[in-house]
């Protein structure tokens, strides 16, 4: 089971190269493919930009703990900055989206490729842990440029990015936009066991031990619940009431523990995906009064 598990859980934080092929669901695999991917882990290609944005924009490359690489979208008259952060899988073009509501609001944005995506170095990911730094690196680079302004923004990973990197360092935004965190490592990591069925004990426990081994943290300490309780900026945290892989649960203890103003935003019908699909003039709605009052 451990041989397994640092299969499994490097696979899991490690994306494959461009060229490589995705593995597919579990129905479209046939028996060998099936026990290749139980004993060696899914093979997941380095998520890729497939589109840019549709205005005038600058490329940026910012030496972090990684070089990461971001999409300067600046708007004449803005009103400040936000800068977008993408969840597992995604990239920067995945936010375009969203950053395209932002600019409608008023607001410049700032897009990340965290490490290990899109154009950024390498192919590791951490799921927030390590990419804390990467959201200090680019708060501070907007900041030196002379913004007064800042909003951070983040779905998922990015969200507990944000998370970790308010509790972490001594930076000030505005305010932070922060959808699904999860509540801990372990937790989502049982979430997706769950989603498929599968039993949680030993195996969740083995890859969130042997992911951290492999990526140099302790993978029991990523929490973003705790990481909550030193988070004193204004913050919107927003959920979906059917996301299968962070429960209402999560969000609710996370919610308490946050200690500025706060608002939480349930959606109904929508899981772990974007809100923009089925909710874009309420989530619009939402956003718009948060970053326009503060």
């Amino acid at each position: 089971m451990n041989v397994i598990a640092i299969f499994h859980s490097y696979k899991f934080t490690h994306f494959a190269e461009n060229n490589s092929e995705k593995t597919k669901t579990p129905t479209k695999l046939s028996s060998g493919q099936k026990i290749s991917t139980i004993l060696f882990g899914v093979n997941n290609p380095k998520p890729v930009n497939k589109k840019t944005p549709s205005i005038a924009f600058e490329t940026i490359t910012i030496n972090s703990n990684k070089e990461i690489e971001c999409w300067d979208i600046k708007i004449p008259n803005s009103k400040g900055t936000i800068i977008l952060f993408h969840g597992y899988g995604g990239n920067k073009s995945s936010m375009l989206d969203k950053a395209e509501v932002f600019r409608e609001l008023g607001f410049s944005t700032f897009l990340v490729d965290f490490m290990g995506s899109g154009n950024s170095e390498g192919n590791q990911t951490t799921i927030g842990f390590l990419e804390a730094e990467q959201v200090k690196s680019t708060y501070e680079y907007i900041k030196q440029k002379g913004e007064k302004t800042i909003f951070l923004f983040g779905t998922s990973m990015g969200s507990v990015a944000i998370m970790k990197a308010l509790s972490d360092f001594e930076i000030k935004p505005k305010g932070i936009i922060i959808e699904c965190p999860f509540g801990s490592m372990y937790k989502t990591v049982c979430a997706r066991f769950e989603s498929m069925n599968v039993p949680t004990f030993p195996m969740a426990g083995l890859l969130v031990f042997w992911g951290g081994v492999q990526n140099g943290f302790w993978g029991f300490g990523h929490n973003p619940t705790e990481y909550s309780k030193k988070i004193n900026c204004s913050t919107l945290l927003l959920h979906g009431k059917k996301d299968e892989k962070v429960s209402l649960a999560e969000i609710d203890e996370i919610f308490l523990n946050l200690k500025g103003q706060k608002e939480l935003k349930i959606y109904e019908n929508v899981g772990h995906e974007n809100y923009l699909n089925k909710y874009k003039d309420e989530w619009t709605k939402d956003v718009d009064k948060f970053i326009n009052t503060k």
